[in-house]
C-alpha cells in the first residue's frame, strides 16, 4: 500500500553524493508534515557508525526516521591470509515499537517509495529496537550476502 508520501529531489541528490562521490558517511531520512520525506541531517565522511545510529535515534522513542550508510568493513575469504575491504550501502527503517502506531503505518508504507528511489543499495534493514540497528547485527546481515 502507498502511503502518498513524496521524495524530495534533495534526498535523491544526497543519495548519489554518497554512492558516487564518497562525500558523506550517512543521511538521515524524516517524513515531514506527514507529506514528503526530506533530508534531516548528513553525516561527514569521517563519521562512524555509533554517529548514525545516535542521529538515527535523536528524534526519540516515539519517532521513526530512515537512514543511509555507507558502510565499510573487512571481509575474509577462506584459505587468503588477509582480507579485502569491502563497502555496501544499507538503507535502514528505524521504527521503534515505543512509536505510536499511525507514524509506523506511515513509515513502513512509505518505506517502498524510499527504496525504490535510492537504486544502488545493497541491503535493507528493518530495525524496531536498538540490538537491530547495532552494528553487530548489521554486519551479520551484510556478510551473510558475501561468498565464501
Amino acid at each position: 500500500m502507498a502511503s502518498g508520501v513524496t521524495i524530495a529531489d534533495e534526498c535523491k541528490q544526497q543519495f548519489e553524493a554518497i554512492k558516487r562521490d564518497k562525500k558523506s558517511r550517512y543521511i538521515i531520512y524524516a517524513i515531514k508534515d506527514e507529506k514528503q520525506i526530506v533530508v534531516e541531517k548528513v553525516g561527514d565522511r569521517g563519521a562512524k557508525y555509533e554517529n548514525f545510529v545516535q542521529d538515527l535515534l535523536a528524534a526519540g522513542p516515539d519517532d521513526c526516521r530512515y537512514g543511509v550508510f555507507d558502510y565499510e568493513y573487512e571481509h575474509m575469504v577462506q584459505g587468503a591470509t588477509s582480507g579485502s575491504q569491502k563497502q555496501k550501502l544499507i538503507l535502514l527503517s528505524w521504527c521503534p515499537d515505543t512509536a505510536k502506531i499511525k507514524k509506523k503505518m506511515l513509515y513502513s508504507s512509505s518505506f517502498d517509495a524510499l527504496k525504490k528511489s535510492l537504486v544502488g543499495v545493497a541491503k535493507y534493514i528493518q530495525a524496531t529496537d536498538e540490538s537491530e540497528a547495532s552494528k553487530e547485527a548489521v554486519e551479520e546481515k551484510l556478510r551473510s550476502t558475501d561468498r565464501a
